[in-house]
């Protein structure tokens, strides 16, 4: 796959709690052009890696993470003005209304669904 225009780079910071998901979504990521800035596989640990990752231009979230809703996690990513895409195996009615102005990644996913769901999200925040 060609690297699509305006990924090259990126430092993606993604949120996955199934190893092999987690494995995979960064190897779609490198292929991308991307740079994994964090992986978490959970909520606490991400929370703690965004106090110490200041350079993040995209983040990818699983939506259910052990059993814990990602929500603080994209909250403090919104804060920040961070292109939020979320990804769940249960489509758009497992996302909070509040949250469904950022693109969603039905799982499973591929790596044209992921470069897709980065450019729609990344003019949502003037980038």
């Amino acid at each position: 796959m060609t690297e699509p225009k305006g990924l090259e780079g990126l430092r993606i910071f993604a949120v996955e709690d199934e190893s092999l998901v987690a494995m995979q979504l960064e190897d779609i990521l490198d292929e991308l052009g991307c740079v994994v800035a964090g992986l978490a596989m959970r909520v606490d640990r991400a929370q703690a890696m965004l106090d110490s990752e200041p350079g993040i231009d995209a983040a990818i979230l699983d939506m259910n993470i052990a059993g814990v809703k990602v929500y603080p996690v994209a909250e403090r990513l919104r804060e920040r003005n961070v292109p939020i895409v979320f990804a769940t195996g249960y489509g758009l009615e497992g996302i909070e209304m509040e949250w469904r102005v950022f693109p969603v990644l039905q799982k499973p996913y591929t790596a044209e669904q992921i470069a897709r769901a980065l450019l729609q999200a990344i003019p949502l925040t003037n980038k």
